[in-house]
């Protein structure tokens, strides 16, 4: 009944399309077939349909076939069920026993017709059934007509075609069938109409999720749920068996409650299909069953695709000898019959993605390693090691899965020559081989500390961080090798040398590089790349890694791992003159500082500016720069900083902690909070993913913002006091407060504020002193209220941001009622475009100016996106007070006025009388105040006169 239910959500249409030709008897009764592949609910909308053409009173009987399986129907209702033959191999029954309200006489006509055989008693049926419709409203329904004997099929089309019952409406369902089967084409040409059911429509498919989550878990699901889950079910998105199946592979390890919501903590390349559901959905013939060896076939290659690209012809190629004809066979079948699908490129894959991870699961007689190593050692042995990487680079991905069966002599130069073959044309292929060559390369192999220069430079130019961080494992094997006797003094110096050189292209050779590298994927993936972490051996060592340790240090004033005293990561401050570094998407170590500088103050900043070219950055991008700072955005400092160098993966979470800022500052919060639920996901699922410290604070201004203190304190907790940057100090601010700790609260805030200062990080302290300014003056702590503008005047000085000039304008507005500051804040923070602090400019511009009314009814205009809670209502209403308005009601935007709404609008201005409308209208009173009740709402007035002129004056036009 689960299953059920969640089918009918989205077929609402179609459950009412089949009641109304149910219940279309007599002169417009017509023969009606609903087409549909397995699992899309046939059988639960024409059930609905049954019970709702019931509920109107029309007798519907239900036709079957002898031998069908009990299960096969619903038989939740059948109780009772008089089941009787009706013609060659058909079945009749009557599940609300209907038939009693037929005369006697009827339906005994009715029994002995359906008990006899042949066509002579098909038509003597069909007159049974048209004399009964004559009496009461009758109508016949098939299900599984796919599933009908070829006897019993024949029957009911030749019932259909040639003595189709008068009056007497039928409704068939059934898969489609094979082009080849008369039985169903005949039906089919039976039918006067036929009604397909589509798959879901996403927003259906969400609350399906949603509705089977609650039940499971109690929590309705993240919105990312059913996007994944549609992704993973390939071209069986939006058939609800198979989506239902999939949620039900899921237990509590699967799922992680974030905000009240269900978030999904399991790989999307791990969802798969109930294993019944996977024979039934997922193989392309359900009338059919599988060829043999197609399974075992298809389990074979669901496990190779799992860590390889297979071409088509590969595919082919690569079967063994033993059974190869059948395999080939078998392969054939599952892309004739749309299992395996091939891309414009050749690529085999799954067309449901979630069927290869269900066979993936499943047993295996076949050794897919083995085969894998002979295959590549027959064609090693004809054309070498070297040769086949390059003539056959897809093979990489196959060496790698063999492991320890290809000896190194033979994997490594394969890898390596693929690798650097695909490097251009398929670049996640040949970082996969490079990955694969350095976990079988020695750290006393002359190649390693090439190939990992290589690799790094490849995913770096892709912004693969993933990658980059799975160089640190072998890196530090590098590092921590020991000079052997073996290695001359001239080697080591080479060495060292190498190390500090640039290469042919203008990227810096050597350890140095792919350190860097390392901490550069770090930082996206925001994890702290403490120098320590790579374990240097000597100081010689360690001062190779000067970018590294600067990388390092900038996390920490970023809010990602510890911060670095300022001596520990000075670094030479040599300008950029040569074109060297706008090749690399690495950031010089001019561009670090600058990037770095920005969280501190002007003097800083414009120091650090001097060291880029005049034309590399002009006022605009410095603004964006410290904005990004502000906010703690690493990666849209380096975008600002890098320009069209800088690539990045868009999964990492730096990037997608981006996208939440803007959509922070849009006003886009609940997007923001989905963005913080699925960046918390993969920073503790994903194994690249350091710790979100930062989306975790702003989730938790959030939702404090908008008064649920509960969440907002479950996402806080997760904040540890050690990280510094002001946002997190806004975030806890927000919550002590509204936690009741009011003063304290207060005071935390300030001693946050300064020692942001004191760490150098001023970009974002505006902030955290404005909201204490405004806190305090809340409560009249005019003392408080000073020292906060006179510690923003001071950081104002230093600093010199548009961001502290704005809030240092807010605030003379607050604390000395300036209305000119205030206004030219509010102006200058519409042009940037902040949501939030637009909002906050509008209330204090609501307290201080001659126009109060307009102000507040701006500030609650801007406010309605963001979904703002108890606190926000709580100043509202203090504000109109004080200024002795009302408060504004708006007009919600998203409803708009119907026709009947207009007229009674019209009605209300040319001043009818509530009877009188009535009266026109044909209904009471009562009605007609709900009806203006509703209006009022919807309109933002509040009488009839309010609703009159806004009528008027053109205001509800739109």
């Amino acid at each position: 009944m689960r299953e059920q239910r969640g089918a009918v959500i989205g077929r609402a249409d179609e459950v009412h399309a089949l009641a109304d030709a149910l219940r279309a008897t007599g002169e417009r009764a017509r023969v009606l077939l609903v087409s549909a592949g397995a699992g899309m609910g046939k059988t639960t909308v024409l059930e609905r349909a049954r019970r709702a053409a019931t509920q109107d009173g029309t007798a519907v009987l239900r036709l079957g076939w002898e031998g069908e399986a009990d299960d096969a129907r619903d038989t939740t209702d059948t109780a009772g069920t008089a089941a009787v033959p009706a013609g060659p191999g058909l079945v009749l029954t009557d599940p609300g026993n209907c038939l009693a309200a037929l005369p006697g006489t009827e339906r005994s006509r009715l029994r002995r017709a359906a008990r006899a055989a042949g066509a002579e008693e098909l038509s003597a049926f069909s007159e049974a059934l048209a004399a009964g419709a004559r009496q009461t409203s009758l109508a016949l329904v098939v299900d599984g007509i796919d599933r009908m004997p070829r006897p019993a099929a024949d029957a009911l089309g030749l019932l259909l075609r040639v003595f189709r019952p008068r009056g007497v409406p039928v409704v068939m369902a059934g898969r489609p069938g094979p082009a080849g089967d008369h039985s169903r084409a005949q039906l089919a040409a039976a039918a006067d109409d036929v009604l397909e059911l589509p798959p879901l429509h996403p927003a259906d498919v969400t609350k399906l999720v949603d509705l089977h989550l609650t039940r499971r878990f109690g929590h309705p699901a993240d919105p990312a749920v059913a996007a994944t889950v549609s992704r993973a079910l390939g071209t069986l998105a939006g058939n609800p068996r198979a989506t239902l199946s999939v949620l039900d592979t899921l237990d509590g390890r699967d799922l992680l409650e974030l905000d009240g919501r269900m978030c999904l903590t399991r790989a999307e390349k791990q969802l798969g299909l109930g294993t019944e559901e996977a024979f039934l959905l997922g193989f392309g013939r359900p009338h059919a069953p599988p060829y043999p060896g197609m399974v075992e076939t298809a389990i074979v290659t669901a496990r190779v695709l799992d860590h390889a690209d297979v071409h088509v012809d590969d595919a082919f190629r690569m079967t063994p000898s033993t059974g190869a004809r059948a395999l080939e066979r078998a392969l054939d079948r599952l892309i004739t019959d749309g299992v395996l699908t091939a891309d414009p490129r050749g690529l085999l894959s799954f067309a449901v993605p979630a069927l290869a991870a269900t066979l993936r699961a499943l047993p295996s007689r076949r050794d897919v390693q083995g085969n894998s190593a002979r295959y590549v050692t027959r064609l090693t042995d004809k054309l070498g090691a070297e040769a086949t990487g390059r003539g056959y680079p897809r093979l990489a991905d196959r060496v790698a899965a063999s492991g320890p069966l290809l000896a190194d002599s033979l994997a490594v130069p394969l890898l390596l020559a693929a690798a650097r073959e695909e490097a251009r044309s398929n670049w996640p292929r040949s970082a996969r081989a490079y990955a694969a060559a350095l976990h079988r390369l020695t750290p006393q192999d002359r190649r390693t500390r090439g190939v990992l220069h290589e690799a790094s430079s490849l995913s770096l130019r892709y912004g693969d961080h993933g990658g980059l961080l799975a160089l640190g494992k072998p890196l530090l094997a590098l590092l921590d090798t020991p000079h052997t006797e073996h290695t001359s003094h001239t080697e080591r110096t080479e060495r060292t040398e190498r190390t500090e050189r640039t290469d042919d292209v203008g990227e810096p050779a050597g350890l140095s590089y792919v350190a860097a590298a390392w901490a550069w994927a770090a930082l996206h993936e925001h994890r702290a790349p403490c120098a320590d972490d790579m374990r240097p051996r000597s100081a010689e060592t360690a001062a190779r890694f000067t970018a590294a340790a600067g990388l390092a240090a900038l996390g920490g004033l970023y809010g990602i791992g510890p911060l670095t005293p300022p001596a520990a990561s000075t670094a030479r401050h040599a300008p950029d003159t040569g074109p060297g570094h706008r090749r690399t998407p690495l950031p010089s170590p001019a561009e670090l500082r600058l990037v770095a500088a920005a969280m501190g103050s002007h003097t800083e900043l414009r120091r650090a500016r001097r060291d880029l070219p005049p034309d590399a950055l002009d006022d605009q991008t410095m603004d964006r720069l410290r904005h990004a700072a502000a906010h703690a955005d690493l990666a849209g400092a380096f975008a600002a900083v890098l320009g069209d160098r800088y690539v990045a993966a868009p999964d990492g979470i730096a990037v997608q902690y981006r996208g939440m800022v803007r959509d922070y500052l849009a006003g886009n919060w609940d997007a923001a909070l989905t963005a913080a639920r699925r960046i918390e996901v993969r920073g503790r699922t994903h194994p690249a993913a350091g710790v979100p410290h930062l989306p975790r604070a702003l989730a938790a201004e959030i939702h404090c913002n908008r008064g649920d203190v509960a969440h907002a304190r479950a996402w806080l907790d997760l904040v540890p006091d050690t990280v510094t940057h002001p946002l997190a100090a806004r975030a806890r601010l927000a919550v002590r407060y509204w936690s009741g700790q009011k003063e304290e609260s207060l005071e935390e805030a300030r001693c946050d504020a300064r020692q942001a200062r004191k760490n150098g990080q001023l970009a974002g302290v505006e902030r955290l002193l404005l909201r204490i300014l405004s806190l305090a003056a809340l409560h009249d702590l005019r003392q408080k209220v000073q020292q906060a503008l006179e510690e923003l005047e001071t950081l104002h000085e230093e600093a010199a941001t548009a961001l502290t000039h704005e809030a240092l304008l807010i605030a003379r507005g607050i604390a000395h009622h300036d209305a000119d500051s205030a206004l030219t804040a509010h102006r200058s923070i519409r042009r940037r475009g902040d949501v939030h602090l637009s909002v906050i400019a509008g209330m204090c511009l609501t307290s201080i100016t001659d126009d109060p009314r307009h102000w507040l009814t701006e500030a609650l205009r801007e406010a309605r996106p963001l979904g703002l809670g108890r606190p926000f209502r709580t100043a509202v209403t203090r504000a109109a007070q004080q200024r002795g308005i009302p408060v504004p009601r708006l007009r919600r935007a998203q409803h708009r006025l119907t026709e009947p709404d207009i007229t009674l609008v019209r009605m209300v201005s040319d001043g009818a009388t509530n009877q009188q409308i009535a009266a026109e209208l044909t209904c009471s009173t009562k009605t007609v105040e709900q009806r203006l009740t509703r209006l009022f709402q919807r309109t933002g007035t509040r009488s009839r006169a309010e609703l009159t002129a806004t009528w008027l004056n053109g205001s509800l036009t739109g």
